[in-house]
């Protein structure tokens, strides 16, 4: 069965949605920049309200290690995500569990990538554009993902409750990741647009 992560957290209730829904994880974006952005202090606020069994996942864009210790030291997630140019050394420096996400275009070695990165729990594929490292709303071409990836794929980039079935049905990832394709604007989510992508993980499982 598919698992399915809703990212940038910023509200109680969108939490609770999500995990009514049926989302296995929910994802907090520590990356100052993006518009779905929360502190530490009120990741962790949030995170008092998670139910049994749902992954707390912490997103970071090329943070200083002091910084990641910092936010740790107050909200301390489950999972870690790293969406910028860190090193496979920089990522287990944490020692706790991560994700590596890739912005993926023509001519970018996945396999070589997936390697690279050995100690991750997942490589998680978004679209490539340009000066944003995730969070665009954007698809990319999911025939670009190798069958034979040495590591289980988690698929992001413009997934929507309209799209996320065909995207199962062609890549067969270990998971989903959505923000934008289930929100009303950014960082509000839908709770109608949540149970939509869940129905539509789950008919594309069958």
């Amino acid at each position: 069965m598919t698992a399915i992560k809703i990212c940038g957290i910023t509200r109680e209730q969108d939490l609770l949605d999500a995990a009514r829904a049926g989302a296995n994880a929910v994802g907090f974006v520590f990356y100052t920049k993006s518009p779905r952005a929360v502190t530490p202090a009120r990741a962790a606020e949030l995170m008092r309200g998670l139910p049994p069994f749902v992954t707390s996942v912490g997103l970071f864009v090329d943070a200083g290690v002091d910084e990641v210790k910092a936010a740790l030291a107050v909200a301390r997630v489950d999972l870690l995500q790293f969406h910028g140019d860190e090193t496979p050394a920089y990522c287990r420096q944490f020692n706790i569990p991560y994700l590596k996400a890739l912005r993926v275009r023509p001519g970018v070695d996945l396999l070589q990538y997936a390697r690279e990165y050995h100690g991750a729990r997942g490589l998680l594929l978004d679209a490539f554009v340009e000066g944003t490292p995730g969070g665009t709303g954007a698809t990319f071409d999911w025939a670009l993902i190798p069958k034979n990836l040495p590591l289980p794929v988690v698929l992001s980039g413009g997934l929507t409750p309209g799209n996320v079935a065909a995207s199962i049905r062609v890549v067969r990832p270990w998971a989903v990741d959505v923000s934008s394709g289930v929100e009303i604007s950014k960082g509000i989510k839908s709770a109608e647009k949540i149970a939509a992508f869940v129905t539509g993980v789950r008919n594309a499982d069958v």
